[in-house]
Parts: C-alpha cells; structure tokens; sequence
C-alpha cells in the first residue's frame, strides 16, 4: 500500500546513527545521504526517508518493518539500544496480537516507536 514514509528529526545524524543500526539486521541499508535528509530501505530502494526539522516536536508515529525471522528481531532491539534507542518492548511473542506474532519495539531519538514483526 505504502511506497515510502517520510519522518521529521530533530537530529539528522543521531536518526542516522540509530536507524543505521536497528535495520541493518532486517536487510535494509543507509541508501541515501545529505544535508536535506537520509533514505532507507533495501539497496537503492529507499523507502524511509528522515529530514531534518527545527520546531516542535511531534506526538511520535509508529512504524513497523517485517523481519525473516526472531533472530533478526534480536539484533534489530539490541543494535538499536547501543545505538541511543530506548526500549519499549524487548522481543518476544505477542499472543494479544496473534498466536504467531513475535515483536520487539524501540523509541527511536525524536520519540516514535519503531517496531520489528514477524507472523
């Protein structure tokens, strides 16, 4: 449904930094970079984009990225808390959500929740 997501950050290169880490593990890489922002996604497919934003800040949004697997949740949670993420779920089943869901959540530096799935 979605093609891209675009996300206002106080810091560009603490997002960076973050984002950089917490997906490496869910196969998506660092596809872009400049002053105007940063895109993310699988190589040359940059489907998060990051743009640097003064002002207020924002509620938080919630984004979720499919994982292969519960090993790859794992790192996503822990590279993602080295990173400056905060925790806000560690990986685990969530039988609320589905019998077969398995999840890990991040706040990411500007405040969204940031969350890694797989069914």
């Amino acid at each position: 449904m979605y093609d891209h997501i675009g996300l206002k950050v106080a810091n560009l290169d603490a997002s960076v930094a973050f984002y950089t880490a917490a997906l490496v593990p869910l196969g998506h890489v660092l596809c872009s970079k400049d002053e105007s922002g940063a895109g993310f996604g699988p190589k040359g497919e940059p489907a998060l984009w990051l743009y640097p934003h003064k002002g207020l800040k924002s509620a938080g949004a919630h984004i979720a990225f499919r994982a292969p697997d519960h090993a790859a949740i794992k790192k996503f949670h822990s590279e993602g808390l080295k990173a400056g993420g905060r925790d806000n779920g560690p990986a685990g089943p969530r039988a609320d959500y589905s019998p077969t869901y398995y999840a890990a959540f991040l706040i990411d530096p500007d405040g969204n929740n940031v969350e890694a799935v797989c069914t």
